[in-house]
């Protein structure tokens, strides 16, 4: 079992209190996992999982927001999601359409901006035709950033980045001895955000699996990790007050005492 994680944590313990005045994570990240098995559960086709968790984005958006939490990254489609059925595949690009198209008012009305990060530029033309109109409707808003994850994987990211680099080197236009953190953290994906907004102070992942799945490799060095059995069609506002009184609990060290 992981250090950073305790079985009673799977379920809502009484003892754990959400404090509003407490510490709020300024950038959560979820990877949202379950859909499948909700449908399964139920005895549904996996797409109406994946329905079902799109009204989820929603509730916790909404919850998100009115809490202060200035950035939630979404992991909302991989770079390894190709390989699923091509059904299931065609269903996932269609739901950014139907997605924004329905709450892209409410986000204008919460002051939410939509961001994404991945390569995005490989989808297909109507789900980009979809992204690309949900961020211009909601670039004057200058509350939380919604931040979607989409044909992303953080190896890819990596790569890219040390590939943009060692561009600039070649081109003289840096020297292998000034590739900093610092220039890292710039080139990678997280490099719009404000600086103090780029790591996740806290990971969500649902379902009860305990890995990242090759999710913000870089970023979450010294994130606090979140695991819960509920699966995400099943998560909301109240799920995730309790994953912020978890970590309002944690005394993070950074290497330090």
């Amino acid at each position: 079992m992981f250090p950073w994680f305790s079985k009673k944590e799977k379920k809502i313990d009484s003892e754990v209190k959400f404090e509003p005045e407490g510490k709020i994570p300024k950038h959560i990240a979820i990877i949202m996992d379950g859909n499948g098995r909700w449908a399964s559960k139920r005895k549904l086709p996996r797409i109406a999982g994946h329905k079902e968790g799109m009204e989820a984005v929603k509730k916790v958006t909404t919850a998100a927001s009115k809490l202060g939490v200035k950035v939630l990254t979404l992991y909302a489609f991989s770079t390894e999601n190709w390989k699923r059925p091509d059904k299931e595949v065609k269903f996932l690009m269609k739901l950014p359409i139907d997605f924004f198209d329905h709450f892209v008012p409410e986000l204008v009305k919460e002051n939410v901006q939509v961001k994404t990060m991945g390569y995005v530029e490989n989808l297909p033309a109507h789900t980009q035709d979809a992204v690309i109109n949900a961020i211009e409707k909601t670039k004057d808003n200058t509350g939380m950033i919604l931040n979607f994850a989409l044909n992303y994987g953080g190896r890819a990211e990596l790569l890219t980045t040390f590939q943009l680099l060692a561009k600039e080197v070649k081109n003289e236009n840096l020297s292998p001895l000034d590739v900093s953190e610092e220039k890292v953290n710039d080139a990678l994906m997280t490099g719009f955000l404000e600086k103090e907004f780029r790591d996740p102070e806290l990971l969500i992942r649902t379902s009860g699996e305990e890995r990242i799945s090759n999710f913000l490799l870089w970023q979450l060095a010294y994130s606090e990790f979140y695991f819960t059995e509920e699966l995400w069609p099943d998560f909301d506002g109240k799920s995730l007050k309790y994953a912020i009184a978890i970590f309002q609990k944690r005394n993070r060290r950074f290497g330090g005492l």
